[in-house]
């Protein structure tokens, strides 16, 4: 099998390089070699590898930024997975593609189904709804991955800044009314090599479908959860649990609107690939203690 993984150096791309090295030659192109908003460019880079699977990693994750560089969100998160998608239906290949708790419109308080109404509240949300609506009408052999809140012991993400502001300030004000499941990226590609294989085997249906922990929790809870296991693995915060402050989203303003509600039914992928997913806080504990013995 001939793999191309976009999106290579990120935290997710990086987990996939390792998690799917069984399965074949796995090329993953940095940002240097293959420039993602070039379109001519990918397609000389499919030209050339003719893959045979492709993951598609790559996105405009700055949520904010995407407010005014919208026409480099949108090719990235939109015209980019539609033109893999495009090339997979006419190549026979199959395509692995990672979605977003931001497509939908955050009220509420039940966990949304992949059959649930979409209504993004910024463009970053609303780029990624564009792409999985290409990748679905393309009638390519694809999978996409919607998941939420993700993270990891490389890379930019919150749980690392965490622990950076917990080891120089004394209190913290973190949101509290934003609920979903912290996601970590070696979650992500552990499902999804069982969801190729299984794919390759026949017995999982191409589509749609949610993947993150089991549970939920707010960002306050989840700061309070990264202390509190980081202390318990020997690490010295200045930031106790107990003093991080929880405030609502309304009084931390940003140029993009986040969803309150970003609660994902992970119902339909357990039963697909006959799995029951770990807990949320379990996947920190991991995350955390591969973060501080790699320190």
């Amino acid at each position: 099998m001939s793999i191309l993984i976009l999106g290579g150096s990120g935290q997710v791309g990086f987990e996939l390089q390792r998690a799917l090295a069984p399965l074949g030659n796995c090329i993953a192109p940095g940002r240097r070699s293959l420039d993602l908003q070039d379109a001519a460019a990918v397609v000389r880079l499919l030209d050339e590898l003719r893959p045979t699977l492709i993951v598609n990693a790559a996105a405009w994750t700055a949520v904010d930024a995407a407010e005014k560089a919208r026409d480099e969100a949108f090719r990235l998160n939109a015209a980019l997975p539609a033109q893999l998608a495009d090339y997979c239906a006419s190549h026979s290949a199959t395509l692995v593609h990672y979605s977003s708790d931001y497509v939908y419109p955050g009220d509420g308080d039940t966990a949304w189904r992949e059959t649930s109404e979409t209504g993004p509240l910024s463009v970053y949300g609303k780029s990624k709804l564009a792409g999985d609506e290409a990748v679905l009408a393309s009638g390519a052999d694809a999978l996409i991955f919607r998941t939420s809140w993700v993270y990891s012991a490389r890379g930019h993400n919150f749980m690392k800044t965490m622990l950076r502001l917990a080891r120089e300030r004394e209190a913290l004000r973190i949101v509290g009314d934003q609920i979903g499941a912290p996601t970590p990226a070696r979650l992500i590609a552990e499902v999804t090599l069982l969801a190729v294989k299984q794919r390759g085997e026949g017995r999982l249906e191409p589509g749609l479908y949610h993947l993150a922990p089991r549970g939920e929790t707010n960002w306050h809870g989840f700061a309070q959860a990264i202390f509190r296991h980081a202390e318990a693995l020997g690490e010295t915060l200045q930031v106790k649990p107990d003093q991080v402050v929880s405030i609502a989203t309304a009084n931390y303003p940003t140029p993009a609107r986040r969803p309150l509600n970003s609660r994902l039914s992970l119902e339909k992928v357990e039963q697909a690939l006959g799995i029951t997913l770990p807990n949320w806080e379990s996947q920190l504990q991991l995350t955390l203690a591969e973060l501080l013995e790699a320190a």
